[in-house]
């Protein structure tokens, strides 16, 4: 990498939609992009500023602008959502955050709280291996072998890991769309972003989120099961927690209208 550094809103094709003036950040999961809010956004497009944009490394950012020093921790992103909002001169920001993001998005709001009105974790996780008598969902096996897999064919892994991820298998285009998405992903950049989320730890920074916070949490999720999310909401000070119809890890594609819905009532409730 050269000594010149573009802008985040280069880097991190970032879109700005809507009639409103508050903005409302949607910053998306692993082996996603910004396309995977598109059944959600347009909810918000009335009365919000709608701010989009692809992770490092993912979708339509810019690939060669990826370091793999500044990425082997989740901070490395929260920086990236801290310049977004810095040069768009963002104030008063709703972060609406999915999976991994919500980790990132909890870090941003604790490097700079007097940015943000709120923060939405959906289907957040801090930990995803157990540890004593904290359960994440896997064990330290599970993730190794996750991790080998991924090692020796990412692109078979994809396959394999996308539809159980999902849920929803009586609507299998849904593993399909997110199959596709992560064949898309440039696989080192993917492989050592899995590293990273899924040997992440941010259990402790939890207690020093300070903005108004709701946990979205599917009723059935296999990457972050129903006591995660209760570990979140114990964890994070006067946080809301919402438990969902919806089933799987990713309700903005399988349930965007339940998401919406749940969005919009703890906005109402808290702005």
């Amino acid at each position: 990498m050269g000594s010149t550094k573009t802008s985040a809103i280069t880097r991190n094709n970032v879109r700005i939609l809507g009639k409103g003036t508050q903005p409302i950040l949607f910053s998306h999961g692993y082996g996603c992009d910004q396309t995977m809010w598109r059944h959600v956004y347009p909810a918000f497009l009335e009365d919000y500023k709608v701010v989009l944009f692809d992770h490092t490394g993912a979708g339509k950012s810019d690939e060669s602008e990826y370091s793999y020093d500044k990425y082997n921790v989740l901070d490395g992103y929260a920086e990236d959502m801290l310049e977004i909002c810095a040069e768009l001169g963002l104030q008063n920001v709703i972060i609406v955050a999915h999976s991994v993001s919500s980790m990132i998005a909890a870090l941003a709001t604790i490097k700079k709280p007097e940015i943000f009105s709120a923060l939405i974790m959906v289907g957040p996780s801090p930990r995803y291996i157990d540890d004593k008598d904290y359960r994440g969902g896997f064990n330290e096996k599970d993730i190794e072998e996750l991790m080998e897999a991924l090692e020796s064919n990412y692109l078979g892994w994809a396959a394999s890991i996308a539809p159980q991820i999902m849920g929803n298998p009586e609507n299998p285009e849904l593993g399909e769309e997110l199959t596709n998405s992560f064949c898309q992903s440039n696989p080192e950049i993917a492989k050592h972003f899995a590293r990273v989320t899924f040997l992440s730890d941010n259990r402790k920074d939890l207690p020093a989120v300070k903005v108004p916070t709701l946990i979205m949490q599917c009723s059935q999720d296999i990457i972050a099961p129903i006591e995660v999310g209760k570990y979140v909401h114990r964890q994070i000070p006067g946080s809301t927690m919402k438990i969902l119809e919806a089933t799987g890890h990713c309700p903005n594609l399988s349930a965007p209208e339940e998401t919406i819905e749940v969005i919009k009532d703890y906005l109402r409730e808290i702005l």
